[in-house]
């Protein structure tokens, strides 16, 4: 199967979920984790319309973030090194969705 036919498969799985809950299809998001996967891949699955990808190291964020189309949202799902929120915050349209500890410092 395609990367193509997959992102399809899900988002129909995902349209039909939906259905079934009456539940507005864009009150799904749907998020590409793309941990070790190259670009190639990545830029496939946009072509297939996924626009969200996640990822949990920021030194691969930062490589594939600087690849890839501005429209794509960002979720960082990893362990955030006090050190690496600079690097972090630069990157556009970036949701941060792991917090490992209330404060730093």
């Amino acid at each position: 199967m395609t990367i193509a036919e997959k992102v399809k498969f899900i988002e129909d799985a995902i349209t039909e979920e939906c259905s079934k809950h009456q539940r507005p299809r864009e009150s799904v998001k749907l998020v590409a984790v793309s941990k070790t996967k190259p670009v190639p891949d990545l830029e496939e699955a946009y072509k297939a319309g996924v626009r969200v990808f996640g990822e949990n190291y920021i030194q691969e964020l930062e490589e594939k973030y600087s690849k890839l189309p501005d429209d794509v949202e960002w979720h960082f799902i990893g362990h955030l090194q006090s050190n690496k929120i600079k690097k972090l915050l630069a990157v556009k349209n970036i949701v941060l969705e792991t917090v490992d500890r209330e404060t730093y410092g």
